[in-house]
């Protein structure tokens, strides 16, 4: 074959073996892996590494710090070292094992692996088992027309086995795993607008964190002013975090739950509320940690008997770090662009995501770039109406072929080929 316009026949080729891929995302979608379903994330874990052994990688299950996470995954297969001796380049390709989706609830809302026309419907088909599928792909393509690039390149495929809960320590293997690569792809969906792909180049960064306030308790009708209230103290604390959202610097906070109380007849002594925040830019997200510990300051409310004053408390519990657009993610991006242009497939568009992803733990230690998966939509979503107004996750089935080939180009050029 000739190595310099095989596309044609690369295309032919995935399109004529779409059924085994197909069936793959069958298989991994058939098991419910929600994130707090270890068995399950072990079983698509397990799944992953018998398909991708096919194709020679090794697998290597490695426990969560986590212990009600499933294990992560890493598949190796190994480059042969160039003719000059140097030792084969790497490349990483990332994809996670969970979902968001408990198995009680797929089967309240009947979600499940279902195929309407080009729609592909089902719990995780787009985020992101479809993005383990499209890895396939590509190193399926890349060994049957490039077997000298696919033999040359030492491929490190990793799948976190608690992405959607961000799970810190799968960040710290994947800059073990992957120190020095040439690149780190992530394989989340892609998406495609007036007929251009999307890479992801840029992400938000979150905040968590656990809001208390300490009042005082007393009885609502005998010692109604003794008492310091918890739950309006805590009212006017969410009312001041709400305040601090700037759509015009792109920082946001949501309030996500609220409790405190206990009985009716006696004024709260306690509550407390959970709240995330998220940023593009890495100054705004530091400045957004600033006023929100600031509010552990905030008093409002105290007793009409003595001024018992309530207390907040506002504790950081965890934080990811922004990715904001940076020399070495657009590098890449440039790589794929070019890749668009030999295929004739239009320009492409850097998109910035609200949502993280495991780039967040990478894109400052390594060369990253996002949004390599298929097109779907809906993610984290399982509810359906007659009326179309909800529809659930899905992938398109359409859109796996032509996104492979990019990728797989892409590659060619990446390691010099092209």
């Amino acid at each position: 074959m000739n190595p310099v316009s095989p596309y044609n026949d690369l295309r032919a080729y995935l399109d004529h073996n779409w059924p085994a891929y197909l069936d793959l995302l069958h298989q991994m979608v058939i098991i419910n892996s929600f994130t707090l379903n270890p068995r399950g994330v072990n079983r698509v874990g397990e799944l992953t590494a018998e398909r991708f052994a096919s194709l020679g990688f090794e697998a290597e299950a490695v426990p969560s710090a986590g212990f009600r996470h499933g294990r992560h995954l890493v598949l190796t297969r190994a480059g042969q070292a160039r003719p000059d001796g140097r030792p084969a380049p790497v490349l990483g390709l990332i994809s996670h094992l969970d979902t968001v989706f408990p198995e009680a609830e797929e089967q309240a809302n009947d979600f499940h692996f279902r195929i309407a026309g080009d729609r592909i419907y089902g719990p995780g088909t787009v985020d992101i088992k479809g993005g383990t599928v499209m890895i396939y792909m590509v190193l399926d393509g890349l060994r049957h027309f490039y077997p000298d690039v696919f033999n040359g390149v030492t491929w490190r495929v990793l799948l976190n086995a608690a992405e959607e809960v961000l799970a810190p320590d799968f960040g710290e293997l994947a800059c073990e795993r992957l120190e020095g690569v040439l690149a780190a792809l992530v394989f989340e969906g892609g998406d495609v607008v007036d007929g251009r792909y999307l890479l992801v180049t840029a992400r938000k960064g979150m905040a968590r964190y656990h809001i208390e306030v300490e009042g005082r308790g007393s009885h609502a009708g005998a010692t109604h002013e003794r008492g310091a209230n918890a739950i309006v103290q805590l009212a006017d604390v969410i009312r001041a975090v709400a305040d601090l959202t700037d759509y015009e610097r792109g920082l946001t906070f949501n309030v996500g739950t609220v409790m405190g109380g206990t009985v009716m007849n006696r004024v709260p002594h306690q509550a407390a509320a959970s709240v995330e925040m998220r940023a593009y830019d890495p100054v705004v997200f530091e400045d957004g940690v600033a006023q929100m510990l600031a509010l552990s300051d905030l008093c409002t409310v105290r007793s009409a008997a003595d001024g018992y004053p309530c207390r907040v408390q506002v504790k950081l519990e965890g934080r990811w770090q922004p990715w904001p657009p940076n020399e070495k993610t657009m590098g890449l991006f440039d790589v794929w662009a070019g890749a668009a242009a030999e295929l004739g497939s239009g320009s492409l568009a850097r998109q910035s995501r609200g949502g993280l992803s495991d780039g967040n733990w990478l894109w400052d230690r390594l060369p990253t770039i996002d949004g390599l998966g298929p097109e779907g939509d809906n993610a984290h979503s399982s509810e359906r109406s007659a009326d179309g107004s909800k529809e659930p996750e899905y992938v398109l089935a359409s859109s796996f072929t032509p996104k492979a080939v990019l990728n797989i180009v892409a590659i060619l050029r990446l390691v010099g080929e092209r």
